[in-house]
């Protein structure tokens, strides 16, 4: 599991919830009227500013919003496409007029290693940041992820808000390094508060952790909140449980969990999707709205979501935001059912349909991917 995520699954710690994923941010509208995404296959991007600051208005272009993918109407809120996975220097501490940096950002991992190597043995913190994460990732030379850890250590110690959110993750995983939970929870606020958004996030589930229930969510919402506006879709997703159940010392305010779901489903964050699918579906935190709700479950369920698979086979089965078809209702329930997913209403729907439609709904269901 890559390091920057596996602290994810400690949200449910706190109130019951779904552990959040990783996922990189995209523009919302101020609004979720008619926030009915595209259905066609949303791009896989990455955001390079993830570890660190954003990048100046000049180093990365105005995002436009993506086409609908061709034959699929564009139904109001396709995700945007990303600038490509440029690097932004400040992440690693770095000036933007660096050589090594501007090798790395073009793609030359080994000139950016060899003009990099020296500056870091003599000391130089962003330098060794660099370093650390192209061995760490194996950009252009082997990887080494115990060397990696050296260098992530020594820029650590300098105060590089991205290399102690890494090294952090390092000494809780205890592979590469000696485990050391005391340090990685300092060295985690420290870049949480440095305004790093994984160490945020990553920070608040710690809080989460180690004090499960009410005083320790009091603790991370702060946290989740301010990675959340930087739009960290894990963050998001959190806050918008935080609002929905009014906990963490937050009033229930359905109609700003609404929005904060709407957020982390435009960036691809299944739960979230199946989540405000069913909140469209029964008009909470905001305006009934079967399209959108159908248009959000089946984004879930294209990209996996059990959950969704089997809800979207009822949105099939009863019509819901899309004329009735029992053919795909029972086609996303064979899939949801093989991916061990049981439910008695729909195993009677599956018994009610003829030995013709049952072929045609296997036949479906095997071409879904």
């Amino acid at each position: 599991m890559d390091r920057s995520r596996f602290l994810a699954a400690l949200l449910c710690l706190g109130f019951g919830l779904e552990p959040a994923i990783a996922v990189e941010s995209a523009p919302v509208t101020p609004s979720d009227q008619g926030a009915v995404p595209s259905l066609g296959k949303p791009v896989d991007i990455v955001d390079p500013s993830r570890f660190g600051p954003a990048p100046t208005p000049e180093a990365i272009p105005a995002l436009q919003p993506a086409p609908a993918a061709p034959g699929v109407p564009d139904l109001g809120a396709n995700p945007a496409t990303r600038a490509p996975d440029g690097i932004d220097p400040n992440r690693f501490g770095g000036k933007h007029s660096d050589e090594a940096y501007g090798a790395f950002q073009r793609g030359l991992y080994k000139t950016a290693y060899n003009l990099a190597l020296p500056r870091a043995e003599a000391g130089d913190s962003a330098a060794q940041t660099l370093i650390a994460e192209i061995l760490s990732r194996g950009l252009g030379v082997a990887r080494n992820d115990s060397e990696a850890a050296k260098w992530y250590e020594r820029a650590a110690e300098q105060g590089v808000p991205e290399a102690q959110f890494q090294y952090a993750l390092l000494l809780l995983d205890g592979k590469y390094v000696t485990r050391d939970d005391k340090a990685a929870n300092a060295l985690m606020q420290a870049a949480a508060e440095a305004g790093n958004r994984l160490a945020q996030f990553n920070y608040a589930q710690m809080l989460v952790q180690r004090e499960p229930g009410g005083r320790g969510l009091e603790k991370a919402v702060p946290y989740y909140e301010r990675a959340a506006a930087t739009g960290l879709a894990d963050a998001q997703y959190a806050m918008a449980q935080v609002l929905a159940n009014g906990v963490g010392g937050k009033l229930r305010d359905d109609k700003q969990a609404r929005m904060m779901l709407v957020r982390a489903a435009r960036q691809n964050y299944d739960t979230a999707q199946f989540d405000l699918g069913l909140w469209m579906a029964d008009g909470r935190g905001g305006d009934r709205d079967l399209k959108s709700a159908f248009g959000w479950m089946k984004l879930a369920a294209d990209s996996g979501n059990v959950a969704a698979q089997n809800r979207l086979a009822k949105f099939y089965m009863g019509g819901i935001g899309i004329d009735p078809d029992p053919i795909l209702a029972g086609a996303w329930y064979i899939n949801a059912r093989r991916a061990g997913l049981n439910d008695p209403e729909m195993d009677d729907f599956l018994r009610g349909l003829t030995d013709v439609e049952m072929k045609q709904a296997l036949e479906r269901a095997n071409r879904i991917r």
